[in-house]
């Protein structure tokens, strides 16, 4: 979908808050926004990333931001079969935007960080709401590093755009273009097959051989795609399927 077909969408810049996600979920509870609508925060001092760990991010030198999601909105798109396929879409969207500065070796390190070569640009946090048992929305949390240049220890192998094209850059305007990508996206969600195609072609360590820990236990295999349901399939030397948080890259 060219540029000129993406609906309009609100784009909320707040100076300061806890959690974007947090944020985003109880103007949704409340009925005060609408599908694709989005929440960027110059400060967030209680971000969260996968499975319970924090996001950390320097104040205003980065992107934290949430895009809300109805999946009454998405046309036929299975969401309710393949909830996956949200999470795909939204790191399709990252990747296009960080691939608009024309930077080289961009991945998908499954289930949905952002990879330039080695080191981790982005990272994607979905959280779902539901009203019983149907499914009232979600809310797409993201993490992309734009101008910081040195991070906490902890942070494993960390990169930033500057890192990257050593050129400060606007971090609102950066998050209008990303809100852009993914609301482009969002519009091609019913197309699951080319979504989880295009997914794996550009899978962080493909066909390569990769260690992993699962239960404390280091093992080898050779990543070979990701499922509609989100599996982690790998091949030998037998195929061998991983739920999202079952194992990780060592």
């Amino acid at each position: 979908t060219s540029a000129n077909h993406t609906p309009i969408k609100p784009f909320i810049v707040l100076s300061s808050i806890e959690s974007t996600n947090n944020y985003a979920m109880a103007k949704l509870h409340a009925g005060m926004v609408d599908h694709g609508a989005c929440l960027l925060a110059l400060e967030q001092y209680g971000g969260k990333g996968q499975r319970g760990k924090r996001w950390l991010s320097a104040p205003g030198e980065n992107i934290t931001m949430s895009v809300i999601i109805s999946p009454s909105k998405l046309g036929q798109a299975r969401l309710s079969t393949f909830p996956f396929i949200l999470s795909a879409t939204i790191a399709l969207g990252c990747y296009d935007f960080i691939k608009d500065f024309n930077i080289p070796d961009v991945s998908i390190k499954w289930p949905n960080d952002i990879y330039i070569g080695d080191r981790k640009a982005a990272g994607i946090l979905i959280e779902n709401s539901y009203k019983g048992a149907s499914w009232e929305g979600s809310i797409a949390g993201i993490g992309i590093n734009i101008n910081q240049t040195t991070f906490s220890p902890d942070a494993a192998r960390p990169v930033s755009l500057k890192m990257v094209t050593t050129i400060t850059h606007d971090v609102v305007e950066c998050g209008r273009k990303l809100h852009g990508r993914l609301l482009q996206r969002l519009i091609a969600i019913a197309n699951e097959n080319a979504i989880m195609g295009e997914f794996n072609t550009l899978l962080y360590r493909r066909g390569k051989r990769t260690r992993m820990r699962r239960d404390n236990i280091s093992f080898e295999a050779v990543i070979d795609h990701v499922s509609m349901s989100g599996e982690l399939v790998t091949s030998d030397p037998f195929e061998q399927r991983f739920k999202v948080g079952e194992i990780e890259f060592v």
